[in-house]
């Protein structure tokens, strides 16, 4: 491929159909996102035309796909969402905390997304809840974001929580904010993990007797009591690993890390260097080998097999709630916080964040009739006219045609 710069669309569009061709059918979502990253800024989607006033030059801008698992499509996506978490900082420092799996689970979870993912969130929230309100360490009912990720950096699949915790909460007459005992840390890592672990394992029992989980394939073995309660006993024997970082600078650096983090996908366009008529080369970085950066290579259709491992159950949330930040209460619960943070809160102005593209080209505003025409410098770029979807296909059979 004969490009300065690759896209995981452009690794589609070459490789989607061998791929199709080794696996055989796949499920419906998984060409709903083939097509989706394939058809994303041409033609096939449509778009606008842009007409300068001063010049004449026309611009064309085709639309997005807004896809979640599209890499081109969740900038933007990234700012709003960053935006609005603007108006819910509290003053006060944060923490990091990653909730991961054993990979003897992963199996399990790549089988049964949407009833594994769901543990995972209710098992985490279930954790942070019940040490935050336990004296011993806080005596308070706190709030948090969690984001989930499904992948690690070699692309395979590896389910974990990124929780973005405020140091601190209110007490139980919400009368007054209690900190954090300690500032370096918000609970001991290894309470954490070990009460993390029982109530996923007793979830995940509970989702196999009520039949919400099903061993298919080479998970089969498990389907006799005896064998997955031989798994279960091993998975109590096996030390579980939580990742606490300590709390950010400030309510600044909080929004940057979350802008990182919430709306990321298995593999960014950036980390693609090489792209040949039958293999992707990309960057990773191997955590086992202290986070040294390394190249791998793998075939085409090996590289769209490990992407579409990371494809979410169709309407599954990944960005969810808790606490005092449930979507529900937060505005009461947040304004309360305030009150008793002492904080002189003024209503958050909106400020308009602008992927790249768009910064380049000055996006309009009041006072101005339209995008700055990047050929003149002079005039405006204003709507022309609509360029109408180039076909109207079923989804399986565009992806492979």
């Amino acid at each position: 491929m004969d490009k300065s710069s690759f896209t995981l669309a452009d690794i589609f569009r070459s490789g989607f159909r061998e791929y199709t061709a080794k696996t055989g059918r796949l499920p419906h979502e998984h060409y709903k996102v083939a097509n989706a990253i394939m058809n994303c800024h041409t033609a096939a989607l449509g778009g606008h035309v842009f007409h300068c006033d001063q010049c004449g030059n026309k611009n064309i801008s085709y639309n997005s796909c807004r896809n979640r698992h599209c890499p081109s499509c969740q900038a933007k996506a990234r700012y709003d969402w960053v935006d609005n978490r603007m108006k819910e900082l509290l003053p006060v420092p944060y923490f990091h905390v990653v909730f991961t799996i054993p990979a003897q689970l992963n199996p399990v979870a790549l089988r049964n997304k949407r009833a594994v993912y769901s543990i995972l969130f209710k098992a985490a929230a279930e954790t942070l809840h019940t040490l935050a309100a336990r004296n011993k360490y806080l005596g308070a009912a706190i709030g948090f974001i969690a984001v989930l990720h499904t992948w690690g950096q070699n692309l395979m699949d590896h389910p974990h929580l990124h929780c973005i915790v405020p140091a601190g909460g209110m007490s139980d007459d919400k009368t007054h904010w209690k900190r954090t005992p300690r500032e370096s840390f918000l609970f001991p890592v290894k309470v954490v993990a070990r009460l993390f672990r029982g109530k996923f394992l007793a979830l995940l029992r509970q989702a196999v007797a009520e039949r919400k989980i099903t061993f298919c394939g080479r998970l089969q073995e498990f389907t006799s009591n005896k064998s997955f309660g031989s798994l279960i006993d091993t998975m109590y024997k096996t030390e579980w690993i939580v990742y606490a970082k300590r709390p950010f600078d400030g309510p600044e650096t909080v929004l940057k890390y979350l802008g990182r983090y919430t709306h990321r996908i298995a593999i960014a366009n950036s980390r693609i260097i090489d792209v040949t008529d039958t293999t992707v080369s990309f960057r990773w970085k191997d955590y086992a080998d202290n986070d040294r950066q390394k190249v791998m290579t793998l075939s085409r259709s090996e590289f769209i097999r490990r992407f579409m491992l990371h494809v979410l159950p169709a309407g599954f949330v990944r960005i969810r709630y808790f606490g005092f930040l449930g979507q529900a209460v937060k505005k009461k619960q947040l304004q309360l916080c305030r009150l008793l943070l002492g904080e002189v809160y003024q209503e958050h102005k909106d400020e308009v964040h602008t992927t790249e593209s768009e910064m380049k080209m000055n996006k309009p505003s009041e006072e101005k009739p339209g995008w700055c025409c990047p050929v003149c410098e002079k005039g405006y770029l204003t709507p022309y006219r609509q360029i109408p979807p180039s076909y109207q296909r079923n989804v399986e059979k565009a992806a492979v045609a």
